[in-house]
């Protein structure tokens, strides 16, 4: 069984890195229909629908045009999330997100860090970097 440190990943908006990531999350949820019968014993449902959403935190970084610039509230993007890191073989999850909020935080005595949230735009699902 393979374990990988978060050190290893890597966050793309399409072939763009995002510089200074610190984290990164992300939950893919399933919708249900219930199609219980008459006779039936238990409830028993079906998976309709699934959608995905999660966030990111970073350094702030102004230099990054095409990564953080990039990630502006309401903007759609191919978001590509490598946990592994990206090279060939890897495992990454990739989709069409809109991002919902972005925000920053500083303190006299720390780094100023940018947040990101997002929502998926379609399916978001993994795959295996070529």
């Amino acid at each position: 069984m393979a374990t990988h440190k978060g050190s290893e990943g890597v966050v793309k908006i399409g072939s763009n890195t995002i510089a200074e990531v610190r984290d990164w999350s992300f939950t893919i949820t399933s919708d249900t229909t219930e199609d219980t019968t008459m006779g039936d014993t238990a409830r028993s449902y079906k998976p309709t629908l699934t959608s995905a959403s999660g966030s990111i935190s970073a350094y702030w970084d102004e230099t990054d045009s095409t990564g953080q610039g990039a990630m502006t509230a309401g903007a759609e993007v191919t978001l590509n999330l490598y946990p592994e890191g990206d090279s060939s073989g890897d495992t990454y999850y990739t989709g069409s997100v809109i991002i919902t909020e972005e925000g920053a935080t500083a303190a006299f005595d720390g780094m100023v860090e940018a947040s990101y949230s997002w929502t998926a735009n379609g399916s978001f699902s993994s795959t295996t970097v070529a």
